[in-house]
């Protein structure tokens, strides 16, 4: 799978070498998008989220969209599975907003099929205090799986964690961080697996 954030949707192929375009946010300048491998997924619904509002959406441009989420199928291990590609509030805005806004992307990916083992992947904008979001998702059932490298170095006196992996059921032994190109985020790539694939 390949979960984007911050895409131009409307540019974004329909193929991407053995992945296929699953679902887009249509309405937002941070486009999330989501492609999966046809041979081994069957996609069965996707839906956006819109989100609390940050002051620097209402007031400079709108960015509601902040989670799409899908369920699908896989067929390998003939399980159905919950994933979501996630864009918090940028850091103008406060982590009580932003734990607000990873608690209802969680509660919108569950409304698609509850219990279900769940992995949201994305640009949560939480470099600071992230032992009190861990202590928070645990007491949810979630688990935060941060990468092994900061993610974000647009300047080289400011470098953070930003970019995580929320999971149920899941386990995940290790967030890798991936060579930079355009964005000012470098991309994660991470396995997961279900607790009786080990």
């Amino acid at each position: 799978m390949l979960c984007l954030q911050e895409a131009t949707t409307a540019d974004l192929p329909v193929e991407l070498a053995h992945l296929r375009l699953a679902g887009v946010t249509e309405n937002n300048r941070l486009g999330l998008a989501i492609y999966l491998r046809e041979d081994r997924f069957t996609l069965h619904t996707t839906r956006v989220f819109a989100l609390h509002k940050s002051l620097h959406d209402r007031v400079l441009a709108p960015a509601h969209e902040r989670v799409l989420a899908a369920h699908v199928t896989d067929r390998l291990r003939n399980a159905d599975l919950l994933i979501a590609s996630f864009h918090a509030a940028p850091l103008t805005a406060s982590n009580r907003l932003r734990r607000k806004q990873i608690s209802a992307a969680h509660d919108g990916m569950r409304s698609l099929a509850p219990a279900l083992p769940a992995l949201m992947v994305g640009d949560f904008n939480y470099p600071w205090f992230i032992r009190g979001l861990e202590r928070r998702l645990e007491g949810s059932g979630y688990e935060l799986t941060r990468s092994t490298q900061p993610t974000y170095a647009r300047y080289k006196f400011f470098r953070g964690y930003f970019d995580f992996v929320t999971s149920t059921g899941f386990v995940i032994d290790r967030v890798d961080v991936l060579p930079g190109g355009a964005s000012d985020h470098h991309p994660i790539a991470l396995d997961a697996h279900l607790p009786e694939d080990q």
